[in-house]
């Protein structure tokens, strides 16, 4: 009776997902553990990890209807951007970056926390509007909520993280259905931004790392040192790999921030080209799942929020592995669910965790309730 119980409980769970994601993780816990030494990293990130998949299957439970209301999704809104304001008050300076909340035993980055505020904000938002998203209003209302987001986190600065917020909203509105008279301003209104960004806010160190993208092999000793041992990591494993623990690159210390940055380099110089196709496959299984459970979603909120969140990973993912392999400049971010952090793995399993909950309620066909929604955001 108690294990029909507990079946019951957790029918909604995508059992294909979480095995995927917690392959992944254990994949990462792996190669932190080849070289970690005397550190406790993978210590840490196992607890974090079990942390994580708790908190997974707790938020699965939830009935998350209740997110509909636009009063608490402003009310996220605002809490969001207070916690991004007491940073520059409390929080404590990492790599010239003041983007966390040291608590002594264990350090918090919350932009992590704040993305999956914004994949809520704009499903809420677009749920209500997606067939008026012709009219550019509903497109400058939305960019203004996020644009308050991505100059906070820039401000930090990280520019890392701004970019995603920024391609997160971007993908969220083409997914809503820009016209493409609107797209194109869009375009111009971004390199315009990004031409007021180079000369008013970019720090040096974030011009020379762009310079050090457009000419990597001009300086591999200084600004792309980074990127070029990175590829070297990755063309070094081969077909098969050079075995676990045996990852030159990363064992005798060429390959900087192995656990975070370039986490992916150091498994691909361990599992070849035959572990990073597994790996491939196993990031295609999260999200081809991720899409199937969103839009079996019981209405537009819930559709646009698994969309949403299924964007927020394929930016990381992207962007990380372009970094790697040298084909997109060094922006100092992590792989999901692999790389070493707390805060951006509790972040992705609380976000997996709240679409599962979703799911719950989700059938084949969606149709919204007006009833059920507030008119606002």
């Amino acid at each position: 009776m108690q294990l029909s119980s507990l079946r019951n409980l957790f029918k909604n769970i995508d059992w294909i997902l979480f095995c995927s994601v917690f392959l992944i993780a254990c994949a990462g816990l792996v190669t932190m553990n080849s070289f970690a030494g005397s550190s406790t990293i993978f210590e840490r990130q196992t607890i974090w990890l079990v942390i994580s998949t708790v908190s997974f299957f707790g938020m699965s439970l939830v009935d998350w209807g209740f997110l509909k209301n636009t009063r608490i999704i402003i009310t996220l809104f605002a809490l969001s951007t207070a916690i991004l304001l007491l940073l520059f008050v409390f929080g404590s300076v990492f790599k010239g970056a003041q983007s966390w909340f040291n608590f002594g035993t264990f350090s918090f980055q919350p932009v992590d926390v704040v993305k999956l505020v914004v994949v809520l904000l704009l499903a809420k938002y677009f749920s209500r509007r997606h067939m008026e998203i012709a009219n550019i209003r509903h497109i400058l209302v939305s960019g203004f909520y996020v644009f308050v987001v991505f100059a906070l986190v820039l401000l930090q600065p990280d520019f890392g993280s701004a970019i995603i917020i920024f391609l997160l909203w971007l993908g969220m509105v083409l997914v809503s259905g820009i016209s493409k008279k609107h797209l194109l301003a869009v375009f111009l209104v971004g390199l315009v931004s990004f031409g007021v960004l180079w000369l008013f806010v970019f720090q040096p160190y974030q011009k020379t790392r762009i310079k050090s993208f457009i000419h990597p092999l001009t300086d591999i000793r200084g600004s792309g040192y980074n990127a070029y041992q990175s590829t070297i990591a990755v063309g070094s494993g081969e077909l098969l790999g050079k075995g676990i623990g045996y990852g030159t690159q990363s064992k005798l210390q060429f390959l900087p921030e192995y656990q975070t940055d370039f986490i992916f380099a150091a498994f691909a110089e361990e599992w070849g080209f035959v572990g990073v196709m597994l790996l491939f496959t196993l990031y295609g299984i999260i999200f081809w799942r991720m899409l199937r459970i969103s839009f079996r979603g019981v209405g537009n909120f819930e559709i646009l929020f698994g969309v949403g969140l299924t964007i927020l990973f394929l930016i990381h993912t992207i962007i990380h592995i372009g970094m790697n392999i040298g084909l997109l400049p060094v922006t100092g971010n992590t792989l999901p669910f692999m790389s070493y952090g707390g805060s951006h793995l509790l972040a992705e399993f609380v976000g997996l965790g709240i679409l599962m909950g979703m799911k719950r309620g989700g059938r084949a066909v969606h149709k919204d309730i007006a009833s059920n929604e507030m008119v606002g955001v």
